[in-house]
């Protein structure tokens, strides 16, 4: 396998509750997932090709449970990306080059039966993991936005994190609200649902752990 890894600072957001059962093995909660994510790479390199600085982002359907399979999928790539890092950005988000079930990107894909074309568009993004804020912004594709949960009996911000020490996409997330709008292969009307805040630190042999 082409030796590649990256870290990239991640937002998303689903169909599902604020506390998304997928993240505890049980099925979503309207019984089916759709969704988004997002992120920046902070570092990253894909063989000798270096993914520093460039922008991704995923947009997934399935009618079931992820592992019940027949999902879509669609990647959006960073138009400022050359043609190497722009095909190696498609191989990672596909789950190539990994070893099988290592990654979330991995699986995704194996439990997609629609595979859309991606697209390579100026992806606009903020993120604040530690504030649980985030803004995103693909012309023609997505509009996002992510806050902190608000306490209905205080008014104050709710903080919640979700710790996977062995998980395949993230080790630790913050976890907020988010609302998002996208048009196309998925189409997304979310609000004020489940919205994940994260690193995701990702090589072809699965999560590189940064804890002990």
């Amino acid at each position: 396998m082409i030796d590649w890894s990256i870290e990239s600072v991640t937002f998303g957001n689903c169909n599902c509750d604020y506390n998304c059962p997928c993240q505890f093995e049980l099925r979503p909660t309207h019984g089916h997932c759709r969704g988004f994510e997002v992120g920046q790479i902070e570092q990253g390199h894909f063989g000798d090709t270096s993914l520093d600085g460039l922008r991704w982002a995923l947009l997934y359907a399935w009618p079931g449970a992820i592992f019940e399979g027949n999902g879509t999928m669609q990647a959006i790539i960073d138009e400022r990306a050359d043609e190497r890092q722009r095909q190696a950005l498609i191989a990672v988000l596909h789950g190539e080059e990994t070893e099988e079930a290592k990654t979330h990107w991995w699986v995704f894909h194996a439990m997609s039966s629609s595979i859309h074309e991606p697209l390579f568009k100026p992806i606009d993004l903020e993120i604040d993991i530690e504030r649980r804020t985030a803004r995103v912004a693909i012309p023609g594709v997505l509009e996002s936005t992510g806050r902190p949960i608000i306490s209905p009996a205080t008014g104050e911000e709710h903080r919640v994190r979700i710790d996977i020490p062995a998980g395949i996409e993230f080790e630790i997330a913050e976890i907020g609200s988010a609302s998002t709008r996208a048009t196309g292969a998925v189409e997304l009307e979310l609000d004020d649902s489940y919205g994940q805040f994260n690193v995701i630190r990702h090589s072809g042999t699965g999560v590189i752990h940064a804890r002990g």
